[in-house]
């Protein structure tokens, strides 16, 4: 089955910057849409950014101008760039992958999930 692992995250202090990786294993051939989400305690999971099987890329308004996604495909991996953090950075990030075609954003659409990586920015 489909595998998607997560490392990366940790504690940074505000204005630093994490480096997140995802690695796919035996994932399906096509994909729609690879993508990172996060979440804090007591809050719905929110969609961070989104590259698509051709490579044009999607973000939230809260972090465009400081996190890069970006994929290896000959590696299957995603990544995520995070710089200049802030305190509401701070959550648990998944990765997170689709063969569907849909609204990036939306969470129902995505058939992959990783276990997610703990980021703390203080």
């Amino acid at each position: 089955h489909v595998q998607l692992v997560e490392s990366g995250g940790g504690s940074v202090q505000a204005g630093g910057s994490l480096r997140l990786s995802c690695v796919v294993s035996r994932g399906p051939i096509s994909i729609a849409y690879m993508s990172w989400f996060r979440q804090v305690p007591g809050k719905e999971r929110e969609a961070v950014a989104a590259i698509s099987g051709g490579g044009v890329t999607g973000y939230a308004d809260s972090v465009k101008g400081r996190f890069t996604i970006s994929r290896d495909k000959g590696k299957d991996q995603l990544f995520l760039q995070m710089n200049n953090m802030t305190p509401e950075d701070t959550a648990m990030y998944y990765c997170a992958s689709t063969t569907r075609i849909g609204v990036w954003t939306k969470a129902s659409i995505y058939e992959y999930w990783g276990q997610g990586t703990q980021v703390t920015v203080s």
